[in-house]
């Protein structure tokens, strides 16, 4: 973790290295909360990424003692206004779109707590690594704000069931639970972190950018269809892939019993 930043440090970190794009949330006082100004720091910078074809992998963490407690409860007193609230919902239905609509794979390194819009924020990510200590929440119940858009996120993420009981209750579960019901993929020891979360990234980043943009377009295309149609578009999405140079290298390359060279194209 990186010491707490002064006033004049940005609230989004990035480090580029190995392909891999990684940005801290940078409010450690804060518990990193979404503030109006962060969110356009990541906006920013996944949009930056969308287009960089250095970086295949983007990874998504927090500074401090916690990944990130949901937005800034703070600033949203600060202007009780009906307008106010409508741009801070609408900036943040954009943000966690952006994430699922990169055409790069995106992990949460999650440690301390995951809480509203930080839960929304993991559940919004590809994929998910947590310490062990982690713990999450969808708490606004507890004062009287459900937490209605992190439950779009949270409910296709996880089954119905563990997210209403989230949803209702606003416990905090544990990393296990949470791997449990599919809100994160990995849990390793704290001290472990980091560098599961750079090796499962390598993993990744081994692979074509090009299959991984069409794929995870497609999971999350064909999620919303019914069943038939999901079939008839991923045969398409198949067959254009099946087209493409990478596609075909892959499995000459398999078939050779060599390392592929991706092309990206």
């Amino acid at each position: 973790m990186s010491a707490l930043p002064s006033a004049a440090e940005p609230v989004l970190l990035r480090h580029d290295a190995a392909g891999v794009a990684w940005l801290t949330l940078n409010r450690p006082q804060a518990r990193n909360a979404l503030s109006v100004a962060l969110m356009s720091a990541l906006e920013a910078e996944i949009a930056a990424i969308a287009g960089n074809e250095a970086i295949r992998v983007v990874v998504i963490g927090g500074a401090g003692p916690a990944f990130c407690a949901g937005h800034d409860l703070r600033e949203i007193r600060a202007e009780p206004e009906r307008a106010a609230y409508e741009a801070l919902f609408a900036q943040c239905s954009r943000l966690m779109l952006a994430i699922v609509r990169l055409p790069k794979p995106v992990i949460a390194r999650v440690h301390g707590i995951a809480t509203a819009a930080g839960c929304q924020l993991v559940a919004s990510c590809d994929l998910a690594v947590a310490a062990d200590t982690a713990r999450f929440a969808t708490p606004g119940v507890n004062i009287g704000l459900f937490c209605s858009t992190p439950m779009v996120a949270l409910s296709r993420a996880v089954g119905r069931k563990a997210a209403m009981e989230m949803l209702l209750t606003g416990d905090l579960i544990d990393a296990a639970r949470a791997r449990e019901i599919g809100l994160v993929n990995r849990v390793v020891a704290e001290p472990a972190l980091d560098a599961s979360v750079a090796a499962l990234a390598a993993q990744i980043v081994g692979k074509s950018p090009l299959t991984l943009a069409i794929g995870k377009e497609a999971f999350y295309r064909q999620a919303e269809m019914p069943l038939e149609a999901a079939y008839g578009y991923a045969a398409e999405v198949m067959t254009r892939n099946m087209l493409a140079r990478d596609a075909e290298e892959g499995i000459d390359a398999f078939l050779a019993r060599r390392p592929p060279v991706w092309s990206g194209r």
